[in-house]
């Protein structure tokens, strides 16, 4: 699948938040239905966000063991993060 540049996209217009002219006579103020809680380990990238800081030595040492072709990839733990990060978007344990 081909993705085009961001450049090119067309700019759709953000939906009207309001409607205009009056309400019906005896309607209610809408009020959010939908309440969002975010899990422990998205409130922690939300947090890392605003954190621009990161290891440029380790990226270094990982580019360079990529280009040197010795960057082994751990199967088992890619794995044992995948597992645990379903569990917890499931809110059950799986194993």
């Amino acid at each position: 699948m081909k993705i085009g540049s961001l450049e090119n996209k067309p700019v759709v217009p953000a939906p009207a938040t309001e409607r205009k002219g009056n309400p019906a006579p005896g309607a209610a103020a809408a009020e959010p239905s939908a309440k969002v809680a975010l899990s422990p380990a998205a409130s922690l990238l939300a947090g890392a966000a605003g954190d621009p800081t990161f290891d440029v030595e380790k990226v270094q040492r990982i580019a360079g063991a990529i280009r040197d072709g010795r960057f082994q990839v751990n199967a088992e733990a890619i794995a044992d993060k995948l597992v645990a990060n379903a569990e917890e978007l499931l809110g059950r344990k799986l194993s």
